[in-house]
């Protein structure tokens, strides 16, 4: 147990200022109306990327499969404005609800290996879920809302064989890929997610009142329990979040994917505000070997993630299936290639530029580079996963105009709003917690 003599400072109580309030609140006023905006523009047809013809990024070296497995992602329903309303709410939802539980990862894991060097900053990562049931219930309103405009396995005519429309794909897929299940899924996912992060946090809390090893062994049954579920649920949530949008289209490595990416971005998101919160003269425990280990794993965790992405698609391209690399294709070449640059400013700024701007010692502990490598990285990410959902939702008529920068301001100033909330609701520094000691000591 930490002795308190042997601390600089155990009270620090973070204050969510009136002015931060108004900043955070005419944010979001002006993300609902960049949204309006943007949504009148659609609704004018003045707005969007115009569409070009789905069909050509298949017509090369595709056989017949692969060009029906083209019409599935990209033709499969007329396109109506409001989709590109619905894909944006789906997709700031999926960047969000995964960066806000990995502060809940990254807790669990730090618990299950009795580390001592993050309870100086735990309360970030700690503060981060309780966002997770808004996302939730966008996710949920959206699919109740527009499901079918963005999950093409939702028309019932694909599983009809009388149809014309039968899909037999599809239809194999039936007893994973229906209603009743999915819903089941999505709420068992937010629930567990959100119920297990919510007894951690309690546990926490009462430790800073009662002190004692009790709530911390408490913590640690509660941590690997959520990593139990998480290590499932992390890859079913990204098949039902992203993959199913592509119902054709399947990897074995997409759930590994999707975890590196969203726990990249949680770990810059967390260095990100350890870093504000040091500049506003909070977290006073927090010294240069904290920041150098926070730098190494945003280091580590860009090229791990580099590393999913390279073997999924080096496996890909390897084998040369239709049904596989057309989701690729689509990408490099679909809808006139407008998705090619976001792709590509994804891996720049996930990877190459992390790489580069972290790559010396001196750069992990210092607030600038943190800084920089910390927003590359989020804003890397959401190029990721605007990469990976929108040409199966909205195809050609996809863009960046009012409604994508309206949606960002909103979700975002929403987080760092639900974020600065929870981070006044207990002292920033756990001082009960029994790694205390260790972490003002620790020396790199």
């Amino acid at each position: 147990m930490a002795s308190a003599h042997a601390l600089p400072s155990l009270d620090e109580q973070f204050e969510f200022t009136d002015q931060s309030k108004r900043r955070l609140l005419i944010g979001i006023g002006a993300g609902v109306a960049l949204v309006a905006l943007g949504a009148f523009l659609l609704a004018s047809g003045a707005g969007g990327h115009e569409a070009h013809d789905a069909a050509t990024h298949a017509a090369q070296g595709a056989d017949a499969h692969a060009a029906h497995g083209a019409e599935a992602h990209g033709g499969h329903h007329e396109y109506k404005w409001t989709t590109r309303i619905w894909a944006n709410l789906w997709l700031n939802a999926v960047y969000f609800i995964g960066a806000s539980v990995i502060g809940m990862f990254f807790i669990s894991y730090n618990y299950l290996a009795q580390a001592g060097w993050s309870s100086a900053f735990k309360r970030v990562p700690e503060a981060m879920p309780a966002y997770v049931p808004y996302m939730g219930l966008v996710l949920l309103a959206v699919f109740f809302l527009a499901g079918q405009d963005l999950f093409h396995w939702k028309n019932p005519a694909l599983y009809d064989p009388t149809s014309p429309e039968y899909d037999h794909i599809i239809a194999g897929k039936a007893g994973f890929l229906n209603t009743p299940f999915y819903l089941i899924r999505l709420v068992v996912y937010i629930g567990s997610w959100y119920w297990l992060w919510t007894k951690i946090r309690d546990f926490s809390l009462k430790e800073d009142l009662e002190g004692g090893t009790e709530y911390y062994e408490k913590s640690i049954k509660y941590g690997v329990a959520f990593l139990v579920v998480f290590a499932v649920t992390s890859s079913t949530s990204a098949w039902d979040f992203v993959m199913s949008i592509d119902t054709h289209w399947f990897s074995t490595m997409f759930g590994w994917y999707t975890l590196a990416s969203w726990h990249v971005t949680g770990l810059a998101i967390i260095t990100l505000t350890v870093v504000s919160l040091k500049e506003r003269g909070y977290l006073k425990l927090v010294n240069e070997s904290h920041l150098h280990d926070l730098g190494k794993f945003m280091f580590a965790f860009s090229i791990f993630w580099t590393y999913v992405w390279f073997a999924q698609f080096m496996l890909i391209y390897y084998a040369n299936l239709a049904e596989e690399t057309i989701y690729y294709r689509e990408r490099f070449s679909g809808y006139g290639g407008f998705y090619k640059a976001p792709f590509f400013i994804s891996l720049f700024l996930n990877f190459v530029f992390p790489f580069l701007v972290l790559m010396t010692r001196d750069a992990k502990r210092t607030y600038i580079f943190l800084k920089l490598a910390a927003w590359g990285i989020i804003i890397g990410h959401y190029f990721d996963f605007y990469t990976n959902i929108m040409p199966g939702t909205v195809g050609g008529h996809g863009g960046f105009g009012p409604v994508e920068f309206g949606m960002i301001l909103i979700f975002a100033c929403g987080f760092m709003w639900s974020l600065s909330s929870q981070l006044t609701k207990a002292n920033l520094i756990p001082k009960n917690h029994p790694m205390l000691e260790e972490t003002l000591h620790h020396d790199i």
